[in-house]
């Protein structure tokens, strides 16, 4: 397929494709794709792999000794609790977003610590689940001031077939027609 083609990502699409858990229908402009297998290439040859590019340069993480960055890298967590301590996650813009209409930007919050998920499915567990919209309603809704929290905020967490990057645990968040104060605010 043709960039011409392609459609990006409304809103009511993307909220209809979380909430039915369809993420595998989440596309990118063809073009995009093209660039990242190329920029993956690279990434590659340089680094070894994209998760030792992601620890070394976009979340300057130090894998502890014994763990390997080409695998599934260990760290040091401030916290037991999932996103109770600010250095323990990272919030950046998605190097590789999924498209979607120019008014939505695509946020990756990063964490040190293991998403726990149930053991056939890959779906979050009741508990991290919890812990991930306590998180988002706390970081981004709140802070939006939104009363419908999904007219602006969705989120989600690829399971590990559908992840690029699979040694990071990591959730995606989409956010609409926010100022670019905010998106700096969180990505820092």
């Amino acid at each position: 397929m043709e960039d011409e083609g392609f459609s990006p990502h409304t809103w009511g699409e993307l909220r209809k494709l979380i909430a039915n858990n369809d993420l595998a229908a989440l596309q990118r402009k063809p073009s995009e794709v093209m660039k990242y297998f190329s920029w993956i290439e690279e990434i590659n040859t340089v680094y070894g792999s994209a998760t030792n590019y992601l620890c070394r340069e976009r979340l300057q993480w130090e894998p502890l000794p014994a763990s390997t960055t080409n695998a599934s890298p260990s760290f040091h967590c401030k916290s037991t609790m999932l996103f109770s301590d600010p250095e323990d996650y990272r919030i950046l813009r998605n190097d590789w977003p999924y498209g979607v209409t120019p008014d939505i930007t695509h946020l990756v919050v990063w964490v040190k610590s293991r998403i726990p998920t149930e053991g056939e499915t890959g779906d979050l567990t009741v508990e991290s689940r919890h812990a991930v919209e306590n998180f988002i309603q706390k970081t981004f809704v709140e802070r939006i001031g939104a009363s419908n929290a999904t007219d602006y905020v969705l989120w989600f967490k690829n399971w590990s077939a559908l992840q690029s990057v699979r040694g990071i645990d990591h959730v995606h968040v989409l956010v609409r027609n926010v100022p670019d104060s905010l998106l700096t605010e969180w990505t820092g």
